[in-house]
C-alpha cells in the first residue's frame, strides 16, 4: 500500500489535529481544511488517478465535496467521481470565519450566503452534505439536525450509529448504490 502525506510547516508541523495542547481550537482551521483539500485534489490530478469515490471523514475534509463539484468539475480525474461524507459526533466548537479563503477557480465564497451568518461546525457540515452524493452517520452522537438535513435533501444516507464494529458489507453495498 502506498501512503501519501499532505504536509505544511505552518499548518501541521508541531500541531495536534484541531486543538492546541491547551484544548483551544486553532484559529486557522478553515484555512487548514482548504490547504488539505487542495493538496489532496491536486495530488490526485498530478498522479492521474481517477477515483470512483472520495470518502471524506472529519472536519478537515469538509471542503472537498464543494471543491470537487465546483473548482474541479471540469477535471478529467473527477468527471465521474462520487463523494461520500461521513458525519461523526465530534467536531469543531468555534465558528469558522466565512472569509476563510474559499475562493478557487469556480469555487466562490458567495455560496456561503446560503448558510447562516454564524458559520459554525453545523453549517460547515451542511456545506459538505450539499455537495456530497451520499452521507454516512458514522457513529453515535451525530448532530441529528444534520441527519434530518441530509434526509430532507434526498441525499442517499446510511446510518452506522448503532454499529459496534465496522460493517464492511454495509459500506460496500452503500458504495455500490452510489455508483449505480
Amino acid at each position: 500500500i502506498q501512503v501519501y502525506f499532505i504536509d505544511n510547516d505552518d499548518y501541521f508541523t508541531k500541531r495536534l489535529m484541531a486543538n492546541d495542547e491547551n484544548g483551544e481550537e486553532y484559529e486557522d482551521n478553515g484555512e487548514r481544511s482548504i490547504f488539505f483539500a487542495r493538496g489532496v485534489l491536486e495530488t490526485i490530478k498530478k498522479l492521474h488517478w481517477t477515483p470512483d469515490i472520495i470518502h471524506c471523514q472529519g472536519w478537515i475534509g469538509n471542503i472537498v465535496p464543494y471543491y470537487v463539484k465546483t473548482a474541479y468539475k471540469d477535471e478529467p480525474s473527477f468527471a465521474n467521481t462520487k463523494i461520500i461524507t461521513s458525519l461523526f459526533g465530534n467536531g469543531l466548537k468555534k465558528d469558522i470565519e466565512k472569509t476563510f479563503g474559499l475562493e478557487f477557480k469556480d469555487a466562490h465564497s458567495d455560496i456561503l450566503k446560503n448558510y447562516n451568518d454564524k458559520f459554525d461546525f453545523t453549517e460547515f457540515e451542511k456545506l459538505a452534505i450539499d455537495y456530497s452524493d451520499g452521507v454516512i452517520e458514522a457513529g453515535p452522537g451525530v448532530n441529528q439536525q444534520l441527519v434530518e438535513y441530509t434526509k430532507s435533501k434526498g441525499i442517499p444516507f446510511m446510518s452506522q450509529a448503532a454499529a459496534t464494529e465496522l460493517d464492511v458489507d454495509a459500506y460496500d453495498n452503500f458504495y455500490d448504490s452510489i455508483l449505480e
